[in-house]
């Protein structure tokens, strides 16, 4: 998700860019439908086959049931689960009850529809028109401003069953989106008479375990991100963790409060700290606004940009998990 702004980032300091966009998009409602794999071995040997005997050798053992198309999965390569399961685990874990994640899931749609309703996505989200009846969306349509406890508590598991605790209410929304930011050359901007205000200091990525770490990117890169640029969290103004899950942001946030996991884990000598919940997504976060795959990464990194210009703060950090065990962290610094 970040790492096209990274990668941007790279290009802008070894000089081979000095203006560019980086940004994705993703189509979720178009999702392709697989054929089966025996489906598909079974038609790359047809064509090879010679004659009626041929075919009749390949298709002789044929089950009609692989015509059955398979339905999209968001399933992680490496374990075989989905990322809904790997959460579960995650929360377990860490002891994240199904009450607390709901609680922050209602959070994030109570932040999202304030910030909407107060005007702040107003300048960086364009309004698209939808075919066929080209009907206008202006703001996003995965937050639930009526919701409640009540109504979140209601649901049932939707992965672990009948005891896990992810349920379609404290975990992201899968959606169609598209989000670029532009990036340029600080002397380049200045020499165009623009006036740059955040300038991105530093990053850092991870790779851990998939089996039982899927999920704990950020609880691995914030530590060693804020090491090296020799920061503490309270130097942090603005926080913004992509939340695929409510177990998932708080399992992290708990991580970094295990003095057993930091010392084993990230090497430190006990746990490093609690990160203040009032600086953390504080205008709703992917729970709320959705989650489009390839747009997300740009999308932290717009709202954390705009929460560290209006909070006159100085830094700002924005963390993400991803498939594969990945993890990620940027670092903003305000400089206008």
């Amino acid at each position: 998700m970040t790492q096209h702004d990274t990668n941007t980032a790279n290009a802008i300091q070894s000089g081979s860019a000095k203006i560019a966009i980086a940004g994705g998009v993703e189509s979720s409602s178009d999702a392709p439908v697989r054929i089966t794999h025996k489906l598909k071995k079974t038609l790359l040997q047809a064509q090879k086959a010679k004659g009626l005997k041929g075919f009749w050798q390949v298709f002789k053992d044929f089950k009609f049931k692989s015509l059955a198309p398979e339905a999209p999965a968001i399933a992680e390569f490496s374990t075989g689960l989905t990322m809904g399961a790997d959460a579960d685990q995650l929360a377990a874990k860490f002891g994240v009850s199904r009450e607390q994640q709901d609680e922050f899931a209602l959070r994030s749609h109570n932040l999202a529809a304030e910030a909407w309703e107060t005007g702040k996505f107003a300048d960086e989200v364009c309004p698209l028109a939808i075919p066929p009846q080209f009907a206008v969306v202006e703001q996003d349509d995965t937050f639930y401003a009526d919701s409640s406890m009540d109504k979140l508590a209601k649901l049932r598991p939707a992965f672990v069953k009948p005891h896990g605790t992810i349920t379609a209410g404290n975990a992201s929304p899968i959606t169609d989106g598209a989000a670029v930011s532009l990036l340029m050359d600080l002397d380049e901007a200045k020499a165009r008479k623009l006036k740059p205000q955040v300038v991105v200091e530093g990053y850092a990525f991870s790779g851990q375990n998939p089996h039982g770490e899927l999920l704990l990117g950020p609880a691995y890169t914030m530590p060693k991100l804020l090491n090296e640029a020799g920061l503490k969290i309270e130097d942090i103004d603005v926080f913004e963790i992509h939340e695929a899950f409510a177990g998932q942001v708080l399992a992290n946030l708990a991580a970094l409060q295990d003095e057993e996991f930091c010392k084993e884990s990230l090497g430190l000598k006990g746990a490093f700290g609690e990160i203040p919940m009032d600086k953390i997504n504080t205008q709703g976060g992917s729970l709320s606004l959705g989650h489009p795959f390839g747009a997300t990464g740009s999308r932290l990194l717009t709202s954390a940009t705009r929460r560290l210009i209006e909070s006159k703060g100085k830094y700002a950090l924005i963390s993400a998990c991803a498939a594969g065990g990945l993890g990620s962290s940027i670092l903003l610094k305000r400089i206008g």
